[in-house]
């Protein structure tokens, strides 16, 4: 069992993303290496030219990226951890299997869509091709699984249909069909300003956002000041259902505390948020805090960072090379 998952690098990283996303990885990394599989992690920098971006920037949210994960527990001496970049063969594969992947498949993928909106004549071929990409991220490692979301179970079935008609169309079995990887659902993040809002960095208020970096004084002070109703918490977490601000904190308690909703809202039921929220704060002080510390060490020896993603791109390197040799032979480009 190999299981291969990319993330873009962004900057700025905040609660939302580590709940959604980064939590996630390290959960996934103990849980299948348990079974006695094997995890690889990628920065998708390459993915991350899709839209502009300066180089400046890029570089600085790869770096951050990484420093991120192995701060929340992606360990590099157990899990394959590299950028694309360093990967030539990402980008070599890429090339070979839009030979073999179909318009009409493209045309369909509805991110593309909703990502180049009205401009679509205007959207980069990057933007477009970006889920050949993926496939070759995930095939060039002959994944056995793929965590995938909502909206990335399009581009996973683009692989396998990618696979098949490669092992079709040149009689081999070079590929395998990658399977969808059902991980537990990741909360949803809304803003602590609004709760209609996801949490985000492009929001203007800088207490909607509980960013990685923050103090632990920043940390508490946005919590005990998030928006709130003056109702106490309910016996049950269904009760909460026309009560956005609260479902948000609970559910950040929940996710924080790795409990259920359910859970948290019955030790809490008939406290008011002058209760509810400081207890939050402190929480959240003690989970993220540990991690904002590593993060703050690693991005102060940019050596160490370079030095993690050359380890794991040289590991990637000799996974990828007899694969896309392969690849290459089976389309008469080598002897």
């Amino acid at each position: 069992m190999r299981v291969v998952s990319g993330i873009k690098p962004t900057g700025n990283l905040h609660l939302g993303n580590y709940l959604g996303a980064v939590k996630q990885w390290v959960a996934m990394q103990d849980e299948i290496q348990a079974q006695g599989g094997e995890t690889m992690y990628f920065i998708a920098d390459l993915h991350g030219l899709t839209e502009w971006i300066t180089p400046a920037e890029l570089t600085a949210n790869t770096i951050e990226m990484t420093a991120t994960l192995v701060a929340a527990g992606i360990d590099p001496e157990r899990s394959i951890l590299f950028n694309q970049t360093r990967v030539p063969a990402h980008s070599e594969l890429a090339w070979l299997l839009n030979n073999v992947a179909r318009v009409g498949w493209l045309n369909r993928m509805t991110q593309f869509k909703d990502k180049a909106g009205k401009n679509r004549e205007g959207a980069s071929v990057g933007l477009y091709d970006y889920p050949v990409l993926m496939a070759a991220d995930v095939l060039l490692y002959n994944a056995t699984h793929v965590p995938v979301g909502e909206d990335q179970k399009q581009h996973l079935e683009l692989a396998r249909d990618i696979a098949t008609k490669f092992n079709q169309d040149y009689e081999t079995e070079l590929f395998t069909l990658p399977a969808p990887l059902i991980s537990k659902a990741a909360p949803r993040i809304m803003s602590l300003r609004d709760a209609s809002a996801k949490m985000s960095k492009s929001n203007p208020s800088a207490q909607s956002v509980v960013k990685l970096i923050d103090t632990d004084s920043e940390i508490a002070d946005k919590f005990r000041k998030a928006k709130t109703d003056p109702e106490a918490l309910p016996d049950t977490w269904d009760a909460l259902a026309e009560r956005p601000e609260a479902r948000n904190l609970v559910t950040i308690f929940a996710a924080l505390a790795d409990r259920t909703p359910e859970d948290v809202v019955t030790e809490f039921a008939g406290q008011g948020f002058g209760q509810f929220k400081p207890a939050l704060a402190d929480l959240a002080v003690a989970k993220l805090g540990p991690i904002r510390d590593e993060m703050v060490r690693l991005l102060d020896d940019r050596g160490a960072i370079d030095a993690i993603l050359a380890r794991g791109a040289e590991k990637a390197r000799d996974l990828a090379a007899p694969v896309l040799a392969t690849a290459q032979r089976a389309m008469g480009l080598l002897a």
